[in-house]
């Protein structure tokens, strides 16, 4: 797996965003790093996870 092809700027701010150190983000997979983007987004925005509204056709 290669690494992240992003700017040496960016990284260290994604690293400090996700409190994860900077060599452990540059060597994870890409489809970890959208989702934890997507959790740190849903958390500054304050917008609730649509899986966790409550309602589930298997609870009833």
């Amino acid at each position: 797996m290669r690494p992240l092809q992003i700017s040496p700027d960016t990284a260290v701010k994604l690293a400090k965003a996700l409190n994860v150190p900077l060599e452990r983000l540059m060597h994870m997979p890409q489809h970890i790093l959208i989702q934890k983007l997507a959790e740190l987004s849903r958390s500054e925005t304050g917008s609730p996870d649509e899986s966790a509204s409550g309602t589930s056709d298997k609870d009833q």
